[in-house]
């Protein structure tokens, strides 16, 4: 029995070493069977699936035949990697003949032309019509299948995928849609719940336009203080909001203006409930009726 396991153990080691040993036979062998292989494949796919038929063919692989272990081992690789493609590939064999067809055509033309063929010169060389020719393209791409981090470029700086081109950029995410949502309902409610200068600087400047001037004439105060009561209400808005948003609730606030902002940012979590806030969407900041700055009096 020891005997055995010894035996089992050298088994073991030759065929490791045997594998790789042979490793560049599978990228030899996937650039040969790759030549007829649609380009879409993923080539490194093609070498998983190589590597597999090498370890396959070294547990096989019986020295006592005679045949060479290169000769053993390409056909198990090649074999393998078929396997593979087929097992993957869904369309029809017509339509993986007709894009043979296609791409040798293409091909041909390049290499006589010395450039890309025009859709209208491969329709002569295949001897079909322009609309003939674009059903059978139409074909042959609607049996393409392609995962959603497929490069698309083959430039290696780009690095795009799929998931880059065919995002629509003019569209919002959901989750976006409705943290943008929330943000604006709690900045509306911030700026209702500022102390009354504060909002009326914030209010003033920037949604009714007036300059530091306007408002320091208004209030009765210098544009020093129009800069210090604006750069207060930033503050108080920044940091209200961001306490809706901040589960830290460890450290009690100590002083009076941190007690006065801690306040300031309850009432702004009390403000409204969270279905109000979502519900609220493309509705600007209500600016009173009656302006807080009538263009008369200043």
């Amino acid at each position: 029995m020891h005997r055995t396991m010894q035996m089992g153990e050298m088994n073991l080691i030759e065929i490791n070493e045997r594998i790789e040993t042979h490793l560049p036979l599978v990228k030899h062998v996937v650039f040969q069977v790759a030549v007829h292989i649609p380009r879409h494949v993923d080539r490194e796919e093609l070498a998983r699936a190589g590597a597999l038929g090498l370890v396959e063919a070294s547990r096989r692989y019986d020295e006592e035949r005679g045949v060479p272990f290169e000769r053993f081992a390409a056909q198990r690789i090649r074999g393998a990697i078929l396997d593979s493609v087929r097992a993957a590939d869904w369309a029809p064999r017509s339509v993986r003949l007709l894009a043979r067809r296609l791409e040798s055509t293409e091909q041909y033309l390049a290499s006589e032309l010395g450039r890309v063929p025009t859709l209208q010169e491969m329709a002569t060389e295949l001897g079909v019509g322009m609309d003939e020719l674009a059903k059978l393209r139409d074909r042959l791409f609607r049996s393409v299948v392609l995962a959603l981090d497929h490069e698309t470029s083959s430039d290696a700086d780009e690095d795009l995928t799929l998931v880059d081109v065919l995002e629509d950029q003019s569209c919002v995410e959901p989750s976006e849609e409705l943290e943008t949502r929330e943000l604006h309902s709690y900045l509306r409610d911030a700026v209702g719940l500022l102390p009354e200068r504060q909002r009326f600087v914030i209010v003033g400047y920037f949604l009714e336009g007036k300059t530091s001037q306007d408002l320091a004439r208004f209030l009765g105060v210098t544009e020093s203080r129009i800069s210090q009561l604006r750069s207060e209400a930033l503050r108080n808005l920044k940091l209200g909001i961001e306490a809706q948003f901040d589960d830290n609730d460890d450290n009690a606030p100590t002083g009076r203006v941190a007690k006065r902002q801690a306040a300031y940012a309850n009432a702004l979590g009390e403000q409204s409930e969270w279905k109000e806030r979502l519900g609220r969407w493309d509705i600007g900041y209500d600016v009173p009726e009656d302006p807080l700055l009538p263009v008369g009096t200043l």
